[in-house]
């Protein structure tokens, strides 16, 4: 479904559950207080175990809606607020609200957002992961060195923390779209500027500055596009066709491929072969591959 129209479904199921005690408002927020009484409300017995709440922001808006693990049930928002920046304190205000402590449900987001609950700073940082001490400053260790060692503690004002964290990192969970535009970005960057693949990406997305597709500023359904689009694969050169070709794979899907590890290696080689920088998404891919649970669904 479009961001669109899940955002029109968002503001009228609020509109619907506003009449209810346990839907709130204070200024743009819109939440709801009970979880408890909006499940019992649909009939759905709420066990926290079989649920993740997951949080997306843009420039327009940020809401946080509960996903069923097995998706056999409908995802249900819980929180909606317009014109709301995704800040440390405004994500603070929202799990607060619903009461994310009281039913300790796994989160989903971006990094982005899981860095601001981990109270991390942002930005091109030395230690930016939540789960260990990788140097993304280190590029001579980079796909070589990959056992760092592990965050022992959460402190202010130290390793790149600004804020004591919101949640615990066994409590988070890293989308593998959010992987994947990450992936497509490190393989646009170092693309010959003067091939005809780089060239196709312009006439394909007019309305995007060169500047951007340098950079590999892509969102979800352009890359979706891309994928789909056998003539920007067939422009592809040898290495990057190859690397291109792992990434569209589905080794991290909602189920993932049974030799899923051999994969995430074959492309982890490849895009250090092309010459592709390590960036924090694909530090995730190279040491912390476990993390990710067997259904990302």
């Amino acid at each position: 479904m479009e961001f669109s129209k899940i955002n029109t479904c968002l503001r009228n199921a609020f509109v619907i559950c506003s009449s209810f005690v346990f839907v709130k408002k204070e200024e743009s927020l819109v939440f709801c207080s009970d979880i408890d009484d909006l499940l019992k409300l649909l009939r759905i017995a709420h066990e926290p175990n079989e649920w993740r709440l997951f949080i997306d922001a843009s420039k327009l808006r940020l809401k946080a809606v509960l996903l069923n693990s097995g998706n056999k049930l409908p995802s249900i928002p819980v929180a909606h607020a317009v014109y709301m920046k995704e800040t440390y304190h405004n994500l603070k205000q929202i799990l607060e609200m619903i009461n994310c402590s009281k039913y300790g449900w796994q989160i989903c987001a971006g990094l982005k957002v899981l860095s601001l609950l981990m109270g991390l700073q942002l930005g091109y940082t030395k230690y930016c992961c939540f789960l260990c001490l990788w140097d993304s400053r280190a590029i001579s260790l980079h796909y070589i060195k990959r056992d760092w060692p592990q965050r022992a503690s959460f402190k202010p004002g130290e390793m790149n923390v600004e804020q004591p964290p919101v949640s615990e990192p066994h409590k988070i969970i890293i989308p593998p779209l959010h992987i994947k535009l990450g992936l497509v970005k490190n393989l646009v960057k170092p693309m010959d500027k003067n091939g005809p693949a780089f060239k196709y990406l312009h006439e394909k997305f007019p309305r995007l500055s060169v500047a951007k597709i340098k950079e590999g500023v892509f969102v979800g359904p352009q890359i979706k596009q891309l994928f789909r689009d056998p003539k920007f694969e067939k422009l592809l050169r040898s290495k990057a066709k190859q690397v291109w070709d792992q990434v569209s794979t589905n080794f991290l899907g909602n189920d993932k491929a049974e030799n899923y590890k051999d994969l995430v290696e074959d492309m982890l080689a490849l895009f250090q072969d092309f010459g592709c920088n390590m960036s924090l998404k694909i530090h995730f891919l190279d040491s912390h591959l476990n993390f990710f649970p067997d259904n990302c669904g």
